[in-house]
């Protein structure tokens, strides 16, 4: 990864929390810490994803995070629907990108395009 960490502003954390819980989690991301009004998740105790309540919102992010197989995508978007997300895109390959982006996107509680890809050919 070519980012060490993001963060963004949204307008309920503790309704993001609940929702980027319950959708990650099918990718091993949970919730590592909470500082200050502001919930950072990620897999093996860093926080790679952080967001809180701040300035006003950020709007129409894509975000877009990896899974180790396509049964995890599958995963994520049911979870991420259960959570309240509305669908962008349910799960398939996106030859688009290259044969194997397999793919499934969810609109989030601020409207955030969120998505779990993998890269990798069905096995």
């Amino acid at each position: 990864m070519i980012l060490d960490h993001i963060g963004l502003n949204v307008s309920d954390a503790q309704a993001s929390k609940a929702f980027f819980s319950a959708a990650l989690a099918p990718l091993g991301v949970s919730v590592v810490m909470e500082v200050q009004g502001w919930v950072g998740l990620g897999k093996d105790s860093k926080p790679d994803f952080w967001f809180g309540e701040g300035a006003a919102p950020h709007a129409g992010m894509h975000l877009a995070f990896t899974a180790d197989n396509r049964a995890q995508v599958d995963a994520f978007y049911q979870a991420a629907l259960e959570a309240g997300g509305k669908d962008n895109g349910a799960p398939g390959i996106r030859a688009i990108y290259h044969p194997n982006y397999y793919g499934a996107f969810v609109l989030g509680p601020d409207g955030h395009n969120v998505e779990a890809v993998c890269h990798h050919p069905e096995s």
